[in-house]
């Protein structure tokens, strides 16, 4: 079986994977990145019209690798991204963007700090040599083949390879319930002045129609429509699947043709009841569900929705936040957006949520970390998994060039290295600066 020795071995190409391994590879690494599908982006590049909700805690972007994927995008003729008010409650603003340009410009950034990329290739076995990850067993479509890195970032978004390492988790919440997954689409061709004239902005008058009569699912109370970055796309977020655990293939299997179901009767929902919608077409219907929650791994800090409300400003802190509780549908619970924090206030993550106690070559990012229900509802906003990422791929190269264990990594170092790449508010509280 073919083998190759890496630096760095970042597993999922997704938002925080993406931080991660371009924060690597530009300290100077051997960084190896694998992604399961055939795109780099994770939900953003397979829901066309996901807005980058969360870039700006109290108002200030959060920064680095972000800021400067938005900054690439805002700045092309014609501009492929821009920054607005979410219309939906208690988020702040956002960044709405060209995902097929969004999706390149990334793939370009991977390409610019020498990045492998590996697409359609899966991480399936940790070798353990201790408490350190020896290699991992991939394979592709040629076959089985091994990768012996010094340090693993795992970015999968389910933590396959973590949990079977040997690092304890939680599915969902105390009861094991997770948040419903989704399947989105894009409404082309729509009257945007006459769509939007209601001022509410969930559609509960015209959904309840719907909901009433039989045409809609029960749990299409709310509508989330939202205004695509081209001008007559309708984002529709809406189709929301209870129940499912996206830890198994056949589950997500089944949620997603059940999805894809619910989002042809919504689009023909729309185009009879809505105003605006009436010469309207569905397209970009996303070729899978999207999972927003599955394992939780437990790290040397779990972060509270206490931690939260406290709006606690971590010495190991890492990326700045704000977002709502954005919790969605678990078990029979509705959909909602209750604020986390005071108004004008913001919390970090801390550095600590994305280490094992144990494991001395691991760290992971993005919808995985270490946090209570609670705090996950808040923490797993795009922005902040790619900034996640980007702290997981410095604090990579800070272990492998001293040679120590991740759990080793001088924090305080660490949050400097990340202040001068650029990332916001992580330690302007020492001075007073809010």
């Amino acid at each position: 079986m073919k083998t190759e020795c890496t630096d760095v071995l970042v597993i999922g190409g997704g938002t925080a994977g993406f931080g991660a391994a371009v924060a690597a590879a530009r300290e100077g690494l051997q960084v190896n990145l694998l992604e399961a599908t055939s795109k780099i982006g994770g939900v953003m590049a397979f829901c066309p019209g996901m807005p980058w909700g969360g870039a700006y805690p109290a108002d200030r972007m959060i920064g680095g690798i972000f800021e400067e994927l938005t900054d690439r995008l805002a700045s092309m003729d014609p501009p492929a991204a821009e920054k607005r008010a979410c219309t939906l409650e208690n988020f702040g603003p956002e960044v709405i963007y060209d995902h097929d340009v969004a999706t390149l410009t990334m793939f370009e950034m991977l390409e610019e700090a020498s990045v492998r990329v590996w697409l359609g290739t899966i991480a399936l076995e940790p070798e353990m040599d201790g408490t350190r990850i020896s290699s991992v067993s991939c394979c592709d479509r040629c076959g089985l083949f091994t990768i012996r890195p010094k340090i693993v970032i795992d970015c999968s978004g389910d933590g396959d390879i973590s949990a079977k390492a040997g690092v304890p988790y939680v599915l969902g919440d105390a009861s094991g319930n997770m948040m419903a997954v989704t399947v989105s689409f894009l409404m082309i061709g729509v009257d945007w002045d006459r769509a939007f004239a209601d001022p509410d902005p969930y559609f509960q008058k015209y959904a309840a129609i719907g909901v009433a009569d039989g045409r809609l699912h029960r749990d299409l109370e709310k509508l989330y429509l939202m205004r695509g970055f081209h001008e007559g796309t309708v984002f529709c977020n809406s189709v929301h699947v209870r129940g499912v655990d996206g830890t198994d293939p056949q589950a997500v299997s089944a949620a997603t043709q059940e999805g894809r179901r619910r989002c042809q009767q919504l689009a023909a929902f729309l185009r009879a009841e809505v105003p605006g919608f009436e010469r309207a077409h569905m397209a970009m219907l996303s070729p899978t569900v999207g999972v927003r929650e599955t394992r939780k791994l437990q790290g040397v800090y779990r972060l509270t929705g206490t931690d939260l409300a406290c709006a606690t400003k971590f010495e190991d802190g890492i990326v700045a936040c704000d977002n709502p509780n954005d919790d969605v549908m678990r078990a029979q619970g509705d959909m909602t957006h209750d604020a986390a924090i005071q108004p004008g206030q913001y919390y970090t993550i801390p550095f600590r949520s994305l280490m094992p106690e144990e494991i001395t070559n691991l760290v992971f990012a993005g919808r995985i970390l270490s946090a209570d229900p609670v705090a996950f509802a808040s923490v797993r906003g795009m922005p902040q998994c790619m900034a996640m990422g980007q702290a997981a791929g410095t604090a990579a190269a800070m272990a492998v060039r001293s040679n120590i264990a991740i759990q080793g990594v001088p924090t305080a170092n660490l949050v400097r290295r990340l202040s001068a790449q650029g990332i916001n508010r992580l330690r302007e509280f020492e001075h007073g600066i809010s």
